[in-house]
């Protein structure tokens, strides 16, 4: 289980490169919330594409990118300028859909770190606040992004908020699209909470598919089946 932020959502980014013009964005959000869209084009350039934890996750899939950062800390300003409604929603999605990969992952991000800040919590017991309608549009992003053959989306998709409000099913298939596109676990918000004997039984079904196939099982398959049945770990189960 990964405990730790996948964003920071002070947008503090310190003596890292291009925080002076963070600083400044999130000043311009928070001024005049249209200029967001700019400032998500313009943060790779700005302050790099830098893994933010280089010796666990060289290639930032499982814990993001510097730009990745960027944009969530961009995404919490423009939530504090106009709110968690609708408004915050259309323009999420608009920059969702307008984006590239990266652009993507930033609103994902974004969200993640909205939900760690607990601006979305209204939704969980009033499902006719602007919130609940965030929360809507949050999780037709995620479905998206789960559905491309991209790793760094997928994995920016069960972060927190993926982890709080995709449905069990969705989040099961996530898990196990994880595995298969050889990404670790660790990108996966709240894990062992999250498992269950369903999700035993698809990595039990996916570990004998890879043995059928004369392919190795991946040693995070048995971070999915660490239930009192499950004593011998699939990565060493023999056929």
């Amino acid at each position: 289980m990964n405990t730790d932020s996948h964003v920071d959502p002070t947008g503090e980014p310190g003596d890292q490169p291009g925080s002076g013009w963070l600083t400044e964005a999130l000043t311009d959000v928070a001024r005049d919330p249209d200029s967001i869209s700019r400032a998500f084009a313009f943060a790779a350039r700005r302050v790099g594409r830098a893994p933010r934890r280089p010796g666990a996750d060289p290639s930032g899939v499982v814990h993001g990118t510097v730009d990745d950062a960027a944009r969530a800390a961009l995404v919490v300003a423009l939530a504090d300028a106009v709110g968690t409604g609708q408004d915050c929603a259309e323009r999420l999605v608009s920059l969702y859909r307008q984006g590239d990969a990266a652009e993507r992952r930033g609103v994902l991000r974004g969200l993640d770190a909205l939900t760690e800040r607990g601006d979305l919590d209204r939704a969980d017991t009033d499902t006719d606040t602007g919130s609940a309608r965030l929360v809507a549009a949050g999780l037709d992003l995620a479905a998206d992004a789960l559905r491309t053959n991209d790793p760094s989306l997928v994995a920016a998709a069960v972060g927190p908020f993926g982890s709080r409000y995709l449905d069990q099913h969705t989040w099961r298939h996530a898990i196990l699209k994880l595995v298969f596109q050889g990404v670790s676990l660790d990108a996966a918000s709240s894990l062992e909470a999250r498992a269950d004997d369903e999700l035993d039984r698809m990595a039990r079904d996916f570990a004998t598919e890879r043995r059928a196939a004369g392919r190795p099982v991946p040693t995070d398959l048995d971070r999915l089946t660490s239930t009192p049945h499950s004593s011998t770990p699939l990565s060493r189960t023999k056929e």
